[in-house]
């Protein structure tokens, strides 16, 4: 072995998390140096168990070595192909009243385009080895990144819940003796025993994860297929529906880019941009029109079948309608059932490991907090709320993926006009040592005046339960994010400009 393959040396044979000899050592020096806390004996000994125990402090080159790229792919079809995704393609014909065609046509351009969004920003984290909130950094600036930070928190703990209601549900189809109470417990609780260990360990249940699915939406496609039909629309067809729908379904996609970079942080530094890319996006666009699709298809067919129609439950029960679709196929549909939930934590646990990662860039305080208490913290939420959403499933998913896409989407454009246009798609333009370093990072001014101006129409643009805007309610459907997009566009291309030319950074 040579010295510099020596220098290196990986927390499992062939994983993802690379950290130096070196630095095991600083560590280990360090703990045993000074009076032993408690944490720090707790910290020691979860690093000695393969617990990631690593903060938010960028990951330097010759640390960036994993040249397992399709793991880049993997980590997102998992994450992707799972129960929720049928649940976002059901939401057409079950909340928007569209018919099958209408569906798959929509899901079809909207799924091309969105992907590319979450796929992009994966390149950062290689390439950068910073994560997602720390990255923002370089267009918001040290105290202005608070925003985004604080709104991805409460932004992962919304995808958490969706995710636990639906795979709560689920399990509860399979058996009268339980509940979705119950069933949110078991998936919450999976959750966070991958998230708390980390990393390697994250990458490797999702390299596995999606393997169950595929079986079950095959046999899903086998058992119900002579049920399927071209189901026309329950409501007229407006431009309302159809862009509310369009749009819904495209924040549940672009929402991802706040956690892609966060993935890939030990891959190679070398690899060139376009396989990033390409992996991820297959990843993301192979998973979610899958799911899409199957969800709109099965959720227009309901009202041709009793039992679909009673599992469904007026739209509110996804896992219901999956349950009642394989029952057929007898214990083994309900087995596969099973399988189908118990791997809901596939999506759950990026989401909760985003969430801690993000509360760390809040501030100096958060940071020094150890990210697996995060995990717990997170869990700690996720339960009693998620019991609550469950009464309404679909009415807590449109307005979460919503309010989420609505500042996601915003967030996106300002940090890839950031990246393609002031910083010429060079990401040696970035100063990584200056991370932490308030004077040396753009005071973020242009970001945050783009970020609210945004909402100024926005807020007129939204359709939710709770309220509609006059542009919404005039008949053109959900145009937050297309009408916010353009004006962050335009301001943040201006003001950001003048900043630079004023203060040089």
């Amino acid at each position: 072995m040579t010295s510099q393959e020596d220098e290196k040396v990986s927390l499992d044979q062939g994983s993802q998390h690379v950290v130096s000899k070196d630095q095991i050592a600083d560590d280990s020096t360090r703990l045993d140096s000074r009076p032993q806390t408690w944490y720090d004996k707790v910290t020691l000994f979860l690093t000695k168990w393969g617990v990631e125990t690593n903060g938010i402090d960028p990951i330097p080159p010759e640390n960036r070595t994993d040249t397992k790229m399709f793991q880049m792919f993997f980590v997102w079809f998992s994450a992707n192909m799972n129960v929720l995704a049928l649940g976002t393609g059901a939401a057409g014909p079950a909340f928007f009243g569209l018919g099958t065609s209408q569906c798959l046509i929509i899901l079809t351009i909207v799924d091309l385009l969105s992907c590319v969004v979450p796929a992009y920003f994966a390149v950062f984290g290689p390439k950068l080895g910073t994560r997602s909130m720390v990255t923002a950094r370089f267009s918001f600036g040290y105290y202005g990144a608070i925003i985004p930070s604080a709104l991805t928190v409460f932004s992962m703990q919304g995808f958490l819940i969706l995710n636990c209601i639906i795979g709560g549900q689920t399990l509860a189809s399979v058996s009268g003796h339980l509940d979705d109470t119950l069933g949110i417990v078991i998936i919450g609780l999976i959750s966070l025993a991958v998230t708390f260990c980390g990393y390697r360990v994250l990458h490797w249940y999702e390299s596995v994860a999606w393997i169950p699915n595929v079986i079950t939406f095959i046999v899903l496609l086998g058992v119900g297929g002579k049920n399927l039909s071209n189901a026309p629309a329950t409501a007229p067809v407006t431009a309302s529906s159809v862009i509310t729908f369009a749009t819904t379904t495209a924040s549940s996609v672009i929402s991802w880019c706040m956690m892609t970079p966060d993935y890939g942080v030990y891959h190679n530094v070398k690899t060139p941009t376009w396989r990033i890319f390409t992996y991820t996006y297959l990843g993301f666009f192979i998973a979610s029109i899958t799911g899409h699709f199957l969800g709109a298809i099965f959720a227009a067919s309901a009202t041709n079948d009793p039992a679909w129609e009673a599992g469904f439950d007026n739209g509110n029960s996804v896992g219901g309608l999956i349950n009642a679709v394989l029952a057929p196929a007898g214990g083994f549909g309900k087995f596969l059932t099973v399988l189908l939930a118990l791997t809901i934590p596939s999506a759950c646990a990026p989401t909760m490991y985003t969430f801690g990662m993000s509360f760390m860039t809040i501030g100096p305080f958060f940071a020094k907090v150890p990210r697996y208490v995060f995990a717990i913290v997170s869990e700690a939420i996720l339960i009693p709320v998620a019991i609550i959403g469950a009464k309404k499933f679909y009415v807590t998913f449109v307005n979460v993926i919503s309010i989420i896409g609505y500042w996601s989407t915003v967030f996106a454009v300002i940090i890839l006009l950031e990246h393609f246009v002031f910083r010429k798609n060079n990401f040696g333009l970035y100063d990584i040592a200056d991370w932490d370093k308030p004077r040396k990072l753009p005071i973020g001014a242009a970001a945050l005046i783009a970020f609210f101006s945004a909402f100024g129409i926005i807020v007129p643009c939204m359709s939710q339960t709770a309220y509609v805007g006059p542009i919404a309610n005039a008949g053109a459907g959900d145009i937050g994010i297309l009408a916010g997009s353009a004006v962050a566009l335009i301001v943040y291309l201006a003001l950001r400009s003048l900043e630079r030319s004023w203060y040089q950074r």
